[in-house]
């Protein structure tokens, strides 16, 4: 086989990508459920408030990493 084959490194994250975030832990608390979530791309961190009864978490804090 001729050419050349470009390969990524194993852990090269795309520079600008979208997170996809995953839940790490969970708990109930007096303003909702928070959720500690870790994108599973680059290992970046976040703090999520998800406010009872609405279904989608709002971030509480900003992406770290």
């Amino acid at each position: 086989m001729t050419g050349s084959l470009t390969t990524q490194a194993p852990h090269a994250v795309p520079t600008g990508h979208e997170h996809g975030w995953l839940v790490e832990s969970a708990h109930r608390t007096s303003d909702g459920i928070v959720q500690y979530v870790r994108c599973a791309v680059c290992g970046a961190r976040r703090v999520d408030v998800a406010a009872i009864p609405i279904p989608v978490p709002a971030a509480a804090s900003r992406v770290v990493g």
